[in-house]
């Protein structure tokens, strides 16, 4: 634990007697509970000198102490050059990267690996300051693990005008995406709510009470154990694609968190999920001219595709 970082005591009231420790110091904090699952698992909160774990519950008067995250401070960020971003396309209003696998969006809690703002920043690129101080300019977001074109913007206006496109769903997203076995049929919409998983937080699930989510498919070609479609996006929540396909038992080919094969991800040299964002058209914010960008599949995706055809 580091010595600079705010040590917090926190008795448990009675209205949250009983309750998960993460739901509970999430209400008690005012963290969101994806960050207070990151305290939990780096073992900085103790009820005496016991670290807590994400299924514990807690009792009227139990004393706990949380050792709570550093501030984050947007000026602070570091520069993460990244050789493998390419920059796809470059304008006054924005900016459009193809996101390598292993590289995140923004920086976060416990996230210790390179950024996409990060590898901008070291660039010399300015980013806009409007959103949330952790994600300043990010329109929009791509998983860690998921590869392809992304959107940022540069000024306070064209964070607002793309912003406000991705809302009324005039932005195009396209993905490819391989999943495991035949899906029947060949091609259709999926429109099922997503919300948190009602038992493990750092996951998603279609719940009744979620956000609502729309997923357009169609199958680009079948393989002898898996299909290979072409996904587009109505809206765009938290691990919408793996969801939504796990949900139809027929999760990503490597996506082990969301039901995937780990003996099939072994056989094909996959690392993380079969994902990736392949095109994105949008309307330039300042000259209304429609734009649309292509990603070609990386090495890893392609192999994976080689080694299917492999007898």
């Amino acid at each position: 634990m580091s010595s600079n970082r705010e040590r917090k005591e926190v008795l448990i009231p009675q209205e949250l007697d009983g309750e998960r420790i993460d739901s509970a110091l999430s209400k008690l904090l005012e963290l969101s509970r994806s960050n207070v699952a990151d305290l939990l698992n780096a073992g900085d909160v103790l009820q005496g000198k016991k670290p807590l774990s994400k299924s514990d519950r807690v009792r009227v008067g139990d004393r706990v102490v949380i050792t709570l995250p550093e501030p984050f401070d947007p000026l602070e960020l570091k520069p993460t050059p990244i050789e493998e971003l390419e920059i796809v396309y470059d304008d006054e209003d924005v900016v459009v990267v193809n996101k390598p696998v292993g590289c995140a969006a923004h920086a976060s809690p416990g996230w210790m690996g390179p950024t996409v703002v990060g590898a901008l920043i070291a660039r010399g690129y300015r980013i806009s300051t409007s959103g949330p101080q952790e994600r300043q300019g990010i329109v929009q977001r791509l998983d860690a693990g998921t590869s392809g074109l992304m959107l940022l913007a540069k000024n306070e206006n064209s964070y607002t005008a793309m912003k406000n496109q991705f809302r009324n769903r005039s932005v195009k997203k396209v993905y490819q995406t391989l999943v495991q076995g035949h899906i029947d049929p060949s091609e259709g919409t999926i429109d099922a709510p997503i919300g948190r998983h009602p038992r493990e937080d750092y996951r998603f699930a279609v719940v009744a009470d979620g956000k609502p989510s729309i997923t357009h498919y169609q199958v680009l070609e079948f393989y002898s154990s898996a299909s290979l479609l072409r996904v587009e996006l109505e809206t765009g929540r938290t691990h919408q694609i793996r969801v939504h396909f796990n949900a139809l038992r027929h999760p990503l080919v490597g996506d082990l968190a969301y039901g995937g094969d780990p003996v099939l991800a072994a056989r094909l040299e996959l690392k993380r999920p079969w994902l990736h964002a392949i095109e994105l058209s949008f309307t330039q914010p300042s000259t209304d001219e429609r734009i649309t960008l292509h990603a070609p599949l990386p090495a890893d995706l392609q192999r994976a595709l080689e080694l299917l055809t492999v007898k």
